[in-house]
């Protein structure tokens, strides 16, 4: 142990020559006395995962702090030291560090939950455990992951259901976690380990084939290393070549999600070109394609705008000559260091003075954030989904109107960016516009949009909008909302919601008035005219005072039905057909449902100012939407209730008074959003 020990104290001082190696000494003897006589299941003495821990750690070229707590992570889980003890001989810092990795050990049952939990309640326990501790100092998750990763290049002695239990959690959990953290080096090995066991014949298989042909690969990438270095040289362009091989859980990952053969996954190897200025990027970027033409869609500028983690590179894929693409990483030195150490790179403590760029404040926001709205979410599946989701999956980059970049999941939708940007835009949400252009809620964002969201102070969640949201924060804050307002039963754990008191019911719900045929047909107006023949349903027979509509029938003449007659079905039958209907106001108080759709010009702040020029006229919108038309018009969709028989006349009048607005059609509800269930 002792010459591992002595290796560890070396690279302590390669890369940090002030460090107070005394310090370390001492956190080894105490660690090595304290977990005296205890043994791994691979025989080995325990002081040796500690060491190894803490030597995954100096890969980072952490700070003698961070290496010390790493030591020292299992003492108190393991060992009869009290966090008394360890505070007393290295301080209330490092004490801290340890505590917190102790509580998110391996993600296992805690001795104080029930034993009745789900294991899905536990891991999600646990989860929050994790959370909490790395919101406070982010060098708790990056001990965890190196304790996770010696654990996995040692998991072959655990029980095969430990075994299987664990892989799993690094793929959902860990690995993207060391990815958004910038540790791609340990991404990478974390999946390889878990792939490893979780399918060990397709690992074989793979790695047999990939070996197969590794020297025709070497001799190609050689070539392509060198060709490059060359012309690179003739542009004036410094910079030193790379080439590397992909790692068999990436190569797996593009055979599943693309359903290709491994013969047909041909990229399985990348060249990284590392300039010394980010003018030299660029500069190699055009020596690349003027060499090969680039593969449409696969280009990516991380330098214009770095990832969330701060990743910096920029991604292109190019095709060879023999018909291979070739996938190039152009950055600079800098950057390439910030990809290797990730976010240590930009969390350095020197003996007790804190060196924090800081930028980093910033760049854990989305750590912070997701410990938040997760701290909301009282149910352990959608905890947990939410993590898989969020942190797991591959991140879009889009621009709010005013430039600001904001970071999202693959797949994220404008309601998921309505949710980012505050919980009261998402909750009024009726329509986005990205890239000046309007989208259905359900448009899938790419990087670079510029997506604006419009917003009604009428506009609830619809429970719908849970399948059209990915990200977490948006489902948990949807939930919220729906169970406030009643559309969702509260959780068991939770008290009972309380409804507001129902409004009082207006005047027509209440004057339903059985009339003769012959006033009935007096007081019924279809489109706005009197004297129109119609016939009344015998399924729901309408009487004044019931929300009503038109239906043209094959024979001469109009049918009209109550608006909610079950029967009837209008919106399976041809909605074209449907007209509008309302009983005449002399009975007074009856209100009624009116449907507009608004042609809208290309004039700034338009929508706007529709909202103000309606808001004063005391109509209650029930529902609204912005959307598209098929000539490349944009509409304004909205029903709103009137008790006044020439409420759509006044409502219309004044919309044409509004520059911008290009024109104004009365539209049955049923047409614009169909019928009420």
């Amino acid at each position: 142990m002792r010459t591992e020990f002595a290796k560890l104290l070396k690279t302590i001082r390669k890369y940090y020559p002030e460090a107070d190696t005394e310090l370390v000494r001492r956190a080894y003897r105490l660690a090595d006395q304290a977990h005296k006589g205890q043994m791994r299941l691979s025989g080995d003495p325990y002081i040796t995962h500690c060491l190894a821990v803490a030597a995954n750690l100096t890969q980072l070229r952490l700070d003698t702090t961070t290496i010390v707590a790493g030591l020292l992570h299992d003492v108190l889980e393991d060992t009869r030291v009290t966090h008394e003890e360890l505070a007393a001989q290295f301080g209330e810092e490092i004490s801290a560090l340890v505590e917190g990795v102790s509580n998110i050990r391996a993600l296992n049952l805690p001795a104080s939950l029930p034993a009745e939990l789900s294991q899905q309640q536990k891991q999600a326990e646990n989860l929050r455990k994790m959370l909490v501790a790395t919101a406070r100092d982010v060098r708790v998750i990056l001990i965890k992951l190196a304790d996770r990763l010696h654990n996995m290049r040692t998991i072959e002695f655990l029980p095969e259901d430990r075994i299987r239990r664990i892989c799993q959690e690094t793929l959902d959990i860990y690995a993207p976690l060391a990815n958004r953290l910038g540790l791609a080096h340990w991404k990478w090995e974390l999946e390889d380990h878990a792939f490893h066991h979780l399918n060990p014949v397709m690992y074989r298989e793979m790695a047999a084939r990939v070996a197969m042909k590794r020297r025709e690969r070497e001799a190609w990438l050689n070539s392509t290393v060198e060709f490059l270095e060359q012309r690179l040289a003739e542009a004036e362009v410094v910079a030193r070549v790379i080439g590397r091989p992909k790692h068999l859980y990436s190569i797996y990952q593009k055979i599943i999600q693309q359903g290709k053969d491994f013969d047909q996954v041909m990229d399985i190897l990348a060249v990284r070109i590392i300039t010394q200025t980010v003018a030299g990027c660029y500069n190699a970027l055009g020596v690349v394609h003027q060499l090969w033409p680039p593969v449409p869609g696969r280009f990516k500028d991380y330098i214009a705008v770095p990832k969330i983690n701060m990743y910096q590179s920029i991604h292109t894929t190019v095709m060879r000559e023999n018909g291979l693409p070739l996938e190039i990483q152009i950055r600079t030195e800098e950057m390439d260091r910030t990809a290797r150490e990730g976010i240590a790179s930009h969390w350095r403590y020197k003996e007790g003075i804190e060196k924090i760029d800081l930028k980093l404040d910033t760049r854990l926001r989305w750590l912070r954030q997701m410990y938040e709205w997760l701290n909301e979410a009282h149910v352990p599946e959608e905890l947990l989904d939410s993590v898989r989701r969020d942190v797991g999956a591959t991140e879009v980059y889009v621009f709010t109107p005013k430039g600001e970049v904001k970071e999202l999941p693959g797949g994220a939708t404008p309601l998921d960016f309505a949710y980012m940007v505050h919980s009261d835009v998402g909750h009024h949400c009726i329509g986005a516009r990205v890239n000046s252009g309007m989208v259905p809620l359900r448009y899938h964002l790419q990087t670079g949009d510029v997506v604006e969201i419009l917003t009604s102070k009428n506009q609830t969640p619809h429970l719908d909008w849970l399948d059209i949201v990915v990200t977490g924060k948006a489902r948990t804050r949807i939930r919220q909302r729906l169970r406030e307002i009643g559309e969702l039963e509260p959780l068991e754990d939770q008290e009972p919601v309380v409804k507001p008191p129902p409004r009082p019911p207006r005047k027509a719900a209440s004057t339903v008035r059985p009339v003769d045929d012959e006033t009935r047909h007096k007081l019924v107006r279809v489109q706005g005219n009197k004297g129109i023949a119609v016939q009344f349903a015998k399924c729901c027979n309408p009487m004044p005072g019931h929300p009503i509509i038109g239906y043209i029938t094959k024979s001469p003449g109009i049918t009209v039905h109550r608006a909610e007659c079950s029967h009837f079905g209008v919106t399976k039958r041809d909605p074209d057909r449907i007209v509008e209907a309302h009983w005449d106001g002399v009975l007074g108080g009856v209100t009624r449902e009116v449907g507009m759709r608004v042609t809208l010009g290309p004039r700034p702040n338009v929508l706007a100012d529709i909202t103000n020029a309606i808001r004063p006229m005391n109509i209650s919108i029930t529902r609204a939407e912005y959307r598209p038309g098929d000539n490349g018009d944009t509409f304004f969709d909205f029903v709103f209730e009137t008790t006044e028989d020439d409420g759509a006349r006044r409502v219309a009048a004044t919309l044409r008074t509004v520059p911008g607005v290009a024109s104004i059609k009365q539209v049955h509800p049923a047409k614009l959003f169909g019928a009420k269930t």
